[in-house]
């Protein structure tokens, strides 16, 4: 079986792979416009972050599956995909602990103030006055929007920071979640809107759709706390920035952000966006699920989804 990896891949894996008898190829260069070209015979191909468009299913004579090395899948043209038989898997909730880390890492530094407090330390500007103002995250309510892998992660994480954590309630959430939800002490809402108007922080944790397009927009965040913390570790496309920056400059909104629109995919880049540059924005480079911890968590959960797959089974199959 011959195997394409478009993207970085644990050695350690790489090595896996080739001890299992496959070809495997590693491309970690390819892009969106250069995939098509490459994709050739292979008949698995695996990405993280590299777009996988409707030309690239066109010019594929074998492929059969794509593993997106994570969960959110919305980087490749599933119904594409679909329309050749080629399956999309993914690998969800391995990362989960790295993005949850990354959103509590988010939040000390906008109430602590760390990035400006450690700047300014760098370049011999002592100010204690100015940066010894901050509320602490003790007793603070923390509204979860998304109750996966991450969610679930974010909320154990607040509740030690002795946090409170909410939710929106959800019609037909299995009796698992839910048993999860009274263990980890979530507070369910009736509503979102119940939620902005409780909450002191709100932070996001949903994929990418039609519905989920945006949602944080004008109306969203008019119904937030002046002041409160906006956390966005999801996806770009979930925000409208306009009035992202809007709230900023006229609520006091205060954002923690690891993805944006129309950031570049990989790499190092140029990268020109307004909201990133705010200084009420304390933004990072969608390093979510970017530690070690979590890439060989990802890497096992492909091989587990590839030796299905030689047993006849897609796992997490997504089109």
């Amino acid at each position: 079986m011959k195997i394409l990896i478009a993207d970085s891949f644990p050695e350690s894996h790489h090595a896996k792979l080739l001890q299992s008898g496959y070809t495997v190829t590693t491309e970690p260069g390819l892009d969106g416009d250069t995939l098509a070209a490459a994709i050739a015979d292979h008949e698995v191909l695996i990405v993280r972050s590299t777009k996988v468009r409707a030309d690239t299913f066109a010019a594929a004579t074998h492929l059969k599956l794509v593993i997106r090395a994570g969960a959110g899948t919305n980087t490749i043209e599933k119904s594409a995909a679909a329309e050749k038989g080629i399956r999309v898997c993914n690998v969800p909730g391995a990362n989960a602990i790295a993005v949850a880390e990354l959103v509590m890492g988010l939040i000390l530094s906008i109430d602590r103030n760390i990035p400006d407090n450690a700047a300014d330390l760098n370049n011999g500007v002592w100010n204690k006055k100015k940066y010894s103002q901050a509320q602490g995250l003790y007793g603070q309510k923390i509204g979860i929007l998304g109750l996966g892998a991450i969610g679930f992660a974010v909320a154990e994480r607040a509740k030690a920071f002795g946090m409170e954590v909410f939710a929106v309630a959800k019609p037909g959430r299995s009796a698992a979640a839910e048993g999860r939800i009274k263990e980890a002490e979530i507070k369910q809402l009736d509503s979102m809107d119940d939620l902005l108007a409780e909450c002191d922080i709100v932070t996001l944790h949903m994929p990418a759709t039609e519905d989920t397009k945006e949602m944080v927009n004008e109306a969203f965040l008019a119904k937030m706390k002046h002041g409160a913390m906006l956390i966005n570790s999801s996806r770009g496309e979930l925000v409208d920035e306009a009035a992202l920056l809007d709230a900023i400059k006229n609520k006091g909104i205060r954002a923690g952000l690891d993805v944006f629109n129309n950031e570049p995919g990989a790499g190092d880049n140029s990268f020109t966006s307004e909201v990133a540059l705010h200084p009420g924005v304390c933004g990072t480079h969608h390093i979510g699920a970017s530690t070690e911890q979590a890439q060989v968590a990802v890497a096992n959960g492909v091989l587990d989804v590839i030796a299905s797959y030689q047993d006849g089974e897609f796992r997490n199959c997504v089109n």
